[in-house]
């Protein structure tokens, strides 16, 4: 059920002049992977570029803010997909960040953020935020006193509901943020319905609020982007994530430990997180040439043919939000375990193997079946991920 109060946006609206996205994150994000939401906010800068509404650009900086119009988004936005070839990150950063100042129409320190928007922005813009930054009491509220339409994309509350898993110090400001959000928005953005229901439950009275679903992009296989050794010999698994206490590695790890030398091998794909020293304890105490690997940096191609040859994707994960890799996995086709969660029942339908990270032994009989299985046999139904288009056909009739 909703929170009381909730009001549901069902109602299109005539277009704005202009729309605003704050780009605040993928500035942040130069030279990096995209991951996650990274690559949602760029998936929206493409789309509202390519939409015939023209789209500014907000970025919070070091000193302040830069505003950037319609061409500037557009000179900007290659330097914004992720690591270029042959450029360090360090160099990249700098060279997008001289880039930004180069293109901006208006830069000021915070205290003239209002008369930065109010001058440089027409009449009854639309403000979308979707990267969880820059949703500042500052922001918000000059963006209420220009009059503009304030729509935020709510990825998850995780760490309001599992704080334990959180970096230290992060949880009040994500909770600060939540209630901010919940005050000042016009539109909430929902990934998922569990996510609406999750947030919702979180604030006294809820703007109103849409769900859309997040597309599933899929780039083209690289295998020669692998690095040596990989992929390991088969029968292997790939469990794909930032290695934090939400995500649950220690399962697996016990598990590997557990069927000990008739193991297939486990290839562990995501950087190092946070409170999680056991867990990188125990990585580090790997054998070389082990049943479990780590690996870190994959280019998005590298690692779609890591899961492309896999024998499965695992998912042991307490919480999700959305949970883009496993829609990406069983969009090719390969076979996924997934922890019973409401979220991946709502998007990924019959599509896994359900199996509670209460029942060990289900997950291990599971994975040893793919392991046996003939990889020339379908394995799975053919699943059609949530597109981009159908999200956006959602979102921008009101916004």
């Amino acid at each position: 059920m909703h929170g009381d109060g909730t009001k549901l946006a069902t109602t299109t609206h005539n277009p704005p002049p202009a729309r605003l996205l704050d780009l605040t994150r993928l500035m942040r994000r130069v030279g990096k992977v995209l991951t996650g939401v990274d690559r949602v906010e760029w998936a929206y800068l493409r789309a509202l570029m390519a939409d015939p509404v023209p789209v500014y650009g907000l970025i919070r900086a070091q000193l302040g803010y830069i505003l950037l119009d319609p061409d500037g988004v557009a000179s900007l936005a290659p330097s914004l997909g992720g690591p270029e070839p042959d450029t360090s990150a360090d160099a990249q950063r700098r060279r997008t960040w001289r880039k930004a100042r180069r293109l901006s129409i208006s830069r000021v320190p915070p205290a003239l953020l209002g008369r930065m928007l109010r001058g440089g922005l027409p009449r009854g813009v639309a403000y979308l935020n979707v990267g969880h930054s820059n949703l500042t009491d500052r922001v918000l509220g000059t963006l209420k006193a220009i009059d503009a339409h304030i729509s935020v994309l709510v990825h998850d509350v995780i760490p309001l509901d599992f704080p334990d898993y959180q970096r230290d110090g992060s949880v009040a400001p994500f909770a600060a943020m939540i209630e901010r959000v919940g005050t000042q928005a016009d539109l909430l953005i929902y990934n998922s319905a569990d996510t609406q229901t999750r947030t919702e439950a979180r604030m006294a009275a809820p703007p109103p609020g849409i769900v859309a679903h997040l597309g599933t992009d899929l780039v083209p296989s690289a295998p020669d982007d692998l690095p040596q050794g990989m992929p390991p010999r088969a029968p292997f698994f790939v469990c794909i994530g930032t290695i934090e206490p939400r995500k649950n590695h220690a399962f697996l790890l016990d598990m590997w430990e557990q069927m000990g030398a008739d193991a297939p091998t486990l290839v562990i794909a995501g950087s190092r997180g946070w409170k999680n020293e056991d867990v990188f304890s125990r990585l580090d105490a790997l054998p070389e040439g082990g049943s479990v690997r780590e690996v870190a940096g994959l280019s998005d191609g590298a690692l779609a043919a890591l899961v492309e040859q896999s024998q499965g994707v695992l998912f042991p994960s307490h919480a999700e939000g959305f949970g883009l890799p496993a829609t990406e996995a069983a969009s090719r086709g390969v076979p996924v375990i997934v922890n019973d969660l409401e979220v991946f029942r709502e998007i990924l339908g019959d599509i896994p193997v359900y199996a509670s990270v209460s029942d060990r032994y289900l997950w291990i009989n599971k994975i040893k079946e793919l392991a046996e299985a003939d990889k020339q046999t379908p394995k799975q139904p053919q699943y059609h991920a949530p597109t981009w288009d159908t999200h956006f056909k959602t979102v921008l009739r009101l916004t």
